[in-house]
């Protein structure tokens, strides 16, 4: 189990690592990067809705539709830079949002029969679509972190982007290890038995460490005291953002995700800590 997790773990970041260097590569519009976080958002929404029972999964459609829409709106600020225009993509994230809360109305009062879960079938589909749509636009968006396009900006929006997803995936790491070795705290005994206090603490030990050697490439942070806080409060996030996926999986009675990532369990299992990561990262970085 420990060298599968070893081996999938080297995997997962020369895949990482690839994918930012290409895309530097290739420019602003990032198509290494969209296809990866379409991939992982189109296989984290089947996952989430197989955790779900089948009463109160959203329509197929507008599940899928949400949150892959999430991802690709982000590809308006390339294509407005292309055209010469400024284009802010919140404005038009805010509006998908509105949009989503509008669908999942309209199609519960289309095939709405008699009493049953259509409230609790139309917040899961917005809460779906914030999950693994709108949360990961945080992420997304630190690619672009820069109005410019040369290739100093360019390497600050990758420096950027790794901060936010190798310093959730050191804390996660940190804490698995040393709480292998020296845990004996419970840090949350009901959501996740194994997490230990001193885990916790070797997680965000790992945390600022990766945030000040990562932070060597740009600098996007300016200070040992900036990046400090910002790999503690980021590898706080992530821990949350693990416990969270926690609670998903103990409420369905589900160990993991799935089993489509040995070692790991699912993409929900891999993405989790990111996903909680991405918005405060976003807040020290753009």
């Amino acid at each position: 189990m420990l060298r599968t997790r070893l081996w999938m773990g080297a995997i997962l970041i020369a895949l990482t690592v690839g994918v930012l260097i290409l895309d530097q590569w290739l420019g602003g519009w990032c198509p290494f990067l969209f296809v990866t976080v379409v991939t992982l958002a189109g296989l984290g929404c089947i996952e989430l809705r197989e955790l779900l029972d089948s009463a109160l999964r959203p329509p197929s459609w507008l599940s899928f539709l949400s949150v892959i829409g999430f991802v690709v709106i982000n590809w308006i600020r390339p294509l407005g830079e292309l055209l010469g225009k400024s284009t802010d993509p919140w404005h038009a994230i805010v509006g998908l949002l509105a949009g989503i809360v509008l669908a999942a109305f309209l199609w519960e009062m289309a095939v709405f029969r008699k009493p049953g879960a259509c409230v609790q079938r139309m917040a899961i589909a917005v809460w779906m679509a914030g999950y693994l749509g709108l949360l990961p636009c945080f992420l997304i968006q630190l690619r672009w972190r820069t109005a410019g396009s040369t290739a100093g900006e360019t390497q600050l929006g990758s420096v950027a982007l790794a901060l936010a997803i190798f310093v959730p995936k050191c804390c996660d790491t940190g804490a698995y290890f040393t709480g292998r070795l020296l845990g004996k705290h419970a840090m949350a005994p009901v959501l996740s038995p194994k997490k230990t206090w001193e885990g916790a603490v070797g997680g965000l030990v790992a945390a600022i460490a990766a945030s000040i050697g990562i932070n060597r490439f740009g600098p996007v942070l300016h200070g040992i005291g900036t990046e400090a806080a910002f790999g503690l409060t980021v590898g706080i996030a992530a821990m949350m953002g693990d416990l969270a996926e926690s609670l998903i999986k103990r409420d369905s009675g589900r160990k993991d995700a799935s089993q489509a990532v040995p070692g790991f369990g699912g993409v929900l299992d891999i993405i989790d800590s990111i996903l909680f990561a991405s918005p405060v990262a976003y807040s020290w970085l753009a």
